[in-house]
């Protein structure tokens, strides 16, 4: 490899790779480096295992709606938890070869190593010294561990460790209500074990909305038992574990710790940079370009807590196209959109509830216990509340716990990202019958309270 190099990308993950992609594009002089597995976060340990075990989970659980549809003999089912963890490890396994496809071939230009920084053009891998004229940082992230209750070792489970089990023991207590936790805590209940949820604040899957929020609580509470708004401790009772958070004491067999991922930062020289760190030891990143402080280098993905697959990729992107570029450019990002995979599903699109001046925006809701779709498919709880603006009509925002709430998420989002107000998305054709009817029902009642309220459905033919 000439010295120096155009671009060294520092991490092979969802970040690292987008921004590889577009590297390759424009020059064949780049070094990617990465430290312990290759394949990214969301392959190996996130997005796609977890889902993996969710709907394993979700199809055992169906059996409880059986009898409502005139099928008997649910009570015969069973679960084998070592053949489900070895389903999700197979799937994790095919996940992670796609994402190494886009590495193979490299050669002398895929480094695996730890990484430090030297300078904003100098990186070293295990005592060699290596140049570029620009720099991306992707490590990723890594699991959130107090660490006080390190020495509990392997009774202590994190979604890097938890489908690596040969099977499950049967009490687990899940500590962390934000998406990960909610998704882990029903899934792990739903497949027969004995599960206890535990979060210091009182909202869950990082609902901001209070109407949403107590509802998904609500549903949530009638599966497996949640204490919130206290601050778990953890000690050791044996062979097992005692957890403790306000007035609730369990004993159980193992912890999944589901508190969030911190930067992978540690160690990598982030000071030789002379720049400002924050309590992390990261420096402050512009979102839209994903550079640091006017310098030749680039954090995207986990390594700047985005946190969110789509985003890191997105970053990726930016700081690829940024680091080949003649000029830095400005990127427009995308719709905020959140969506946690528990049934009902929940999502956040656009501006959440605790961003809004409630006196400038309108609120539209409908709730799902009387949706024609909802009720045949026996899913029928949850709601949905859209913001719009009070004066301009303008579709904002919204946040939900609703069946096929997935699906209204992305529709929501499609709208926002538009600029449309509620006036033009009611004239969206929706099909009946569908669950978005009820995205129809929650604009009506916007509509309703805008100044154009007698506006008709349909837009008028042009003259």
């Amino acid at each position: 490899m000439r010295d120096p190099l155009d671009v060294i990308i520092i991490g092979g993950g969802t970040a690292g790779l987008s921004a590889l992609r577009e590297v390759k594009k424009r020059t064949e002089h780049f070094a990617l480096i990465n430290d312990g597995p290759w394949g990214t976060i969301c392959a190996r340990v996130g997005c796609m295992p977890s889902k993996a075990l969710i709907a394993a989970a979700n199809a055992f659980d169906g059996r409880r709606k059986l009898e409502a549809f005139g099928i008997s003999g649910a009570d015969g089912l069973c679960v084998d938890v070592p053949a489900v963890l070895r389903r999700v490890r197979a799937l994790r396994d095919d996940f992670v070869a796609d994402t190494l496809e886009v590495t193979d071939g490299l050669g002398e230009r895929a480094i695996s190593g730890r990484a430090r920084l030297l300078g904003p053009d100098c990186v070293s891998v295990d005592g060699k010294d290596h140049r570029a004229r620009r720099i991306i940082i992707a490590t990723g992230s890594t699991p959130i561990v107090p660490k006080p209750w390190l020495p509990l070792g392997d009774r202590l489970l994190t979604t890097d460790t938890l489908f690596e089990q040969q099977t499950l023991p049967n009490r687990i207590a899940v500590i962390g209500q934000g998406a990960l936790g909610v998704e882990l805590a029903q899934a792990l209940r739903r497949v027969g074990l004995d599960i206890v949820a535990l979060g210091d604040s009182q909202t869950v899957a990082g609902l901001t909305d209070p109407e949403v929020n107590a509802l998904a609580l609500r549903l949530l509470r009638r599966e497996l038992p949640i204490h919130l708004g206290d601050k778990a401790e953890l000690t050791s009772a044996g062979a097992e574990v005692r957890v403790r958070g306000g007035r609730t004491e369990v004993v159980v067999d193992r912890v999944l710790v589901a508190l969030g991922r911190r930067p992978n930062v540690e160690g990598l020289g982030l000071d030789a940079l002379g720049v400002e760190l924050d309590p992390n030891g990261a420096p402050k990143v512009d979102a839209q370009t994903m550079q640091v402080d006017g310098l030749p280098v680039f954090v995207a993905g986990d390594a700047r807590a985005s946190g969110i697959q789509h985003e890191a990729s997105d970053d990726g992107h930016i700081a690829g196209m940024n680091a080949t570029a003649q000029s830095i450019e400005c990127f427009q990002r995308r719709t905020p959109l959140t969506i946690v995979f528990s049934e009902p599903n929940i999502a956040m699109v656009g501006k959440r509830f605790a961003e809004l001046d409630v006196s400038q925006v309108l609120i539209g809701e409908v709730r799902f216990e009387d949706q024609g779709r909802a009720r045949i498919a026996q899913c029928n709880s949850g709601v949905l509340r859209v913001y719009a603006g009070r004066y301009s009509g303008l579709v904002l925002g919204a946040e939900l716990c609703a069946p096929a709430g997935e699906h209204l998420a992305h529709l929501l989002a499609l709208a926002i990202e538009r600029g449309l107000t509620v006036s033009e998305l009611l004239r969206t054709p929706l099909y009946h019958p569908v669950f978005e009817e009820g995205l129809r029902t929650a604009l009506h009642q916007l509509s309703a309270q805008l100044p154009a309220s007698k506006d008709p459905d349909l837009a008028h033919c042009a003259k």
